[in-house]
């Protein structure tokens, strides 16, 4: 069975180096309809949580919550229910669910009630293509290729829910982590020795800074997820480049968060999401790191 598999890749690769407009054709479409899948996939992830949450919680706490009035929750996954307009429950047909095309053919309204649809959808999933296409173009038609798109349609993801909800979910980022090791044992991108380092320098950086920040102030700083994210990068990059990883992405999370509290009345005691700018700094690592941290020490030395 594997070696039919194996075969089947073998071939389709080919197909794919002989043809390359075909290869990133077939990026695009895959990613688009991805894209459409990561907009569910960004919504209903925190309400799952929640719900699972809040019924062990329940179920933890059962004697003292027995007299309370339930919270009634819907149990919701990522397939069921169906999707629906949130102002007329008019269920999404096929037709109008097709990933960009039917936001443009709408005109970003909804076909029974015309309530606006939220143009971050389409943004979304053109993103998702756009962001599919540089890493098919950065490693060409090969198996890295794979691993990089599935780590950057797990990166949209994580930013988004990360930007509504300041959470990054453990079902996403420990998968990425195990992933990243998993890949390396072969070095496909780094030796397996600097991936499992880098995973636990990552993790146990940001983990440090965070106790110490604790310590000084009796505040939290960052949240855990982000000790796993850059855990992440870790294992998939390796402990070199993790420096320049975190300082751009301090950097931006720095300028970003000034020109809020500046121009937008952003509260210092409001929480800032970490997450998206080590995603975006990540990402960006991954692919031109080693051009960034040459040029970087050029400079300073």
């Amino acid at each position: 069975m594997l070696d039919k598999f194996y075969s089947l890749f073998n071939h389709i690769n080919m197909l794919f180096q002989e043809l390359p407009t075909f290869f990133y054709i077939t990026v695009a479409l895959i990613s688009l309809a991805i894209g459409s899948f990561l907009n569910v996939v960004i919504y209903r992830t925190p309400k799952m949580m929640e719900y699972t949450w809040y019924h062990d919680c329940r179920e933890f706490l059962a004697d003292e919550v027995a007299n309370v009035k339930a919270k009634r929750l819907t149990k919701i996954t990522l397939s069921k229910p169906d999707s629906t307009c949130p102002n007329c429950d008019h269920k999404i047909r096929f037709y109008e669910n097709i990933p960009v095309l039917s936001w443009l053919l709408l005109k970003g309204k909804c076909s029974q009630c015309t309530n606006n649809i939220s143009a971050r959808y389409p943004i979304i999933e053109l993103s998702t293509m756009v962001l599919s296409l540089i890493v098919a173009q950065h490693f060409g038609a090969t198996i890295s290729t794979l691993w990089v798109l599935l780590l950057t349609w797990c990166l949209i993801t994580l930013t988004m829910i990360d930007f509504d909800h300041m959470l990054l979910p453990d079902q996403i980022t420990l998968p990425l982590l195990w992933l990243g090791l998993l890949i390396n044992i072969n070095g496909t991108f780094i030796p397996l020795p600097d991936a499992v380092i880098g995973a636990a320098v990552g993790y146990m950086s940001l983990f440090s800074v965070f106790w110490l920040f604790k310590v000084i102030t009796g505040k939290e700083g960052m949240g855990y997820g982000d000790f796993k994210l850059f855990a992440v990068f870790g294992a998939w990059i390796g402990w070199q480049l993790l420096p320049i990883l975190i300082l751009m992405a301090s950097v931006v999370g720095a300028i970003v968060g000034i020109t809020l509290m500046l121009f937008k009345n952003h509260q210092r005691e409001q929480g800032i999401p970490f997450g998206p700018y080590l995603a975006v700094a990540g990402w960006i690592t991954l692919l031109w790191g080693d051009g960034i941290w040459s040029w970087y020490l050029q400079k300073i030395l």
